[in-house]
């Protein structure tokens, strides 16, 4: 099993807190006084977890330029979701929520995709193998905790997961600038796979032919497109407020 390094408070405290085992070595900023630091710091001396410090040059280098607050560690690589997992967690949940990302290459949209599926109650979040940001400190970092508690599920072919979605009873549900349906006026308390695509180029054609119903957000100002983080956050929170109602 290979390693591999995260940093900033989320992302440690994330892991820390829930395997703690996977911990090999943690390097914190030397000098440094904080408390939140030394709590994280006595936290791991507990485990048996042993504990560098570093100058921040030597940390700066070690997270290639990235912001770790004072705090990376060396971990072995967690769970690895595959299709079988993807199918576990669909037959365990009544009303599955799932999130379909296609062609997000930006770990930053996708850590932040993360977060926002987490915060409104999202089972996994599906990506294709190919063309697709991997699961690095980067988006750990940005997904503040969440790449711990919400599966990424890697499929080998994205289109063939769709049909498998749509056949176990999920409603498929792409978004698309060109449909007349806004995201407010689509039912969505049932079972569903919301999909989003790359910013600017859209679902794949495959990926679009897959889906159920196409959906916008309605866009009344200037811009004529969102951030795909933005845009899956207020999707996403149109399900829950829905599902809520």
């Amino acid at each position: 099993m290979s390693n591999e390094l995260i940093f900033g408070f989320h992302s440690v405290e994330a892991i820390l807190s829930r395997e703690p085992e996977r911990f090999i070595e943690l390097y914190a900023l030397k000098g440094r006084d904080d408390k939140r630091l030394n709590a994280l710091i006595n936290q791991a001396r507990q485990f048996g977890i042993s504990v560098q410090f570093m100058q921040r040059k030597a940390l700066d280098d070690k997270a290639r330029g990235e912001q770790h607050q004072g705090i990376i560690a060396r971990v072995r690589q967690g769970k690895q979701y595959n299709e079988r997992d993807l199918d576990a967690i669909i037959s365990r949940e009544q009303t599955p929520f799932l999130l379909v990302l296609d062609g997000i290459t930006d770990p930053h949209n996708l850590g932040a995709c993360l977060r926002s599926a987490d915060a409104a109650g999202v089972h996994a979040v599906i990506v294709p193998k190919d063309k697709s940001a991997k699961l690095n400190a980067t988006v750990r970092k940005v997904a503040c905790g969440a790449a711990e508690v919400v599966p990424l599920v890697q499929v080998t072919n994205l289109a063939r997961t769709l049909r498998e979605i749509k056949d176990a009873g999920v409603w498929v549900v792409g978004t698309a600038g060109e449909t007349d349906t806004t995201l407010f006026d689509a039912n969505l308390t049932g079972p569903i796979a919301m999909v989003m695509g790359a910013e600017g180029d859209g679902m794949r054609r495959l990926t679009r032919e897959h889906c159920d119903v196409l959906v916008k957000i309605p866009m009344v100002g200037t811009v004529s497109s969102l951030n795909v983080s933005v845009a899956t956050g207020i999707s996403l929170f149109e399900v829950l407020r829905q599902r809520s109602a």
